[in-house]
């Protein structure tokens, strides 16, 4: 959440996610990992000619005021990019996923920001969702020093 970060990976995920070549309107996960990742990426988008809404997907819906699961500009019909901090078993981003689509999103793609590569990413290829990363925790760990 640092201006910095948010500097790095909002451009970064924008690039990933028009490199992947999906066309979607809103990006946005589940809270709390999920939603700096998802506002960064919408920022960056601001000055592009599709800028992306940013939307949170809450862990359980809210017990008063509005009952939704889904907070912000998302819409029916929106073409989305579900939003990941780190992918380890999927489940996060599959209760995402499950929320978009129940509130009438189609998910075009997971984007995360560390792969941790403990089987998530196959999980959800498996269910028929792509995934991009912006770093695999092997490269990161090749970084290390010895």
């Amino acid at each position: 959440m640092s201006p910095d970060g948010l500097a790095l990976v909002g451009p970064l995920g924008l690039s990933a996610i028009e490199d992947a070549g999906w066309n979607v309107d809103a990006v946005g996960g589940l809270t709390l990992g999920a939603d700096p990742i998802a506002c960064a990426v919408s920022y960056a988008s601001a000055s592009t000619s599709r800028p992306l809404r940013a939307f949170t997907v809450r862990k359980e819906p809210k017990t008063h005021g509005t009952t939704k699961l889904i907070e912000g500009p998302f819409r029916a019909g929106d073409r989305v990019a579900v939003i990941e901090d780190t992918i380890t078993t999927g489940a996060s981003a599959r209760k995402a996923i499950e929320a978009v689509r129940a509130g009438g999103g189609l998910v075009i793609g997971v984007l995360a920001l560390v792969d941790r590569e403990e089987g998530g990413r196959e999980t959800l290829e498996a269910e028929g969702v792509p995934v991009v990363s912006l770093v695999r925790a092997s490269e990161i760990v090749s970084m290390l020093p010895v």
